[in-house]
């Protein structure tokens, strides 16, 4: 059974396919001045894998039409782009791991979970930005720098609007609601 995730998510794969339906006259650069202001509602029987793959096939199509690479560009550039994806995905896998279980048990989490939650969050972005940083050389080899730079702000913001509307819908531990509601931490993974 598929657990529910924030509407928010839809809302930027929404946005995504607005910017897409827009075409290139739309850049990713104002992305976020345009987004809708309202929430776009799912149903919460929705698959959170088939949603993370929307979301991932339209990043890639928001970088092909922002960078505006040539036939010869787009040969070389899509196969890193296309590693440089998957390795990203798997860091994107274990976040969604962690907002996931913070989600569902942030209002009875312990001292200990809490923080090995921050340490698995940290973990995780950790990898994220190694990901980042090992793959400027291998767009370097197939792009000018300038364009490495452009699919790097592009990938920025992005992830600035999906990171926005995420912790808009993540909420916040009550310490309050902790000191009345303790509970034993569960046995580690």
């Amino acid at each position: 059974m598929s657990k529910p995730f924030p509407s928010s998510l839809v809302r930027s794969v929404a946005c995504a396919a607005v910017l897409l339906a827009l075409g290139p006259s739309v850049t990713v650069a104002g992305a976020a001045d345009r987004a809708p202001s309202t929430a776009t509602t799912a149903t919460d029987a929705t698959d959170l894998p088939v949603l993370l793959e929307t979301i991932r096939a339209n990043r890639k199509a928001l970088i092909g039409v922002n960078l505006g690479l040539g036939a010869e560009e787009s040969a070389k550039f899509w196969p890193v782009y296309d590693r440089y994806a998957k390795d990203i995905a798997a860091t994107g896998d274990k976040l969604t791991a962690v907002v996931d279980e913070y989600t569902t048990s942030f209002a009875t989490l312990s001292d200990e979970r809490a923080l090995q939650l921050v340490d698995a969050y940290l973990a995780a972005e950790a990898e994220r930005v190694k990901i980042r940083q090992s793959y400027v050389a291998e767009f370097a080899k197939v792009l000018p720098g300038r364009t490495v730079a452009r699919f790097y702000q592009i990938e920025n913001k992005m992830d600035a609007v999906v990171r926005y509307d995420l912790a808009a819908a993540i909420p916040v531990i009550d310490e309050k609601a902790a000191a009345t509601n303790p509970r034993i931490d569960p046995p580690s993974r």
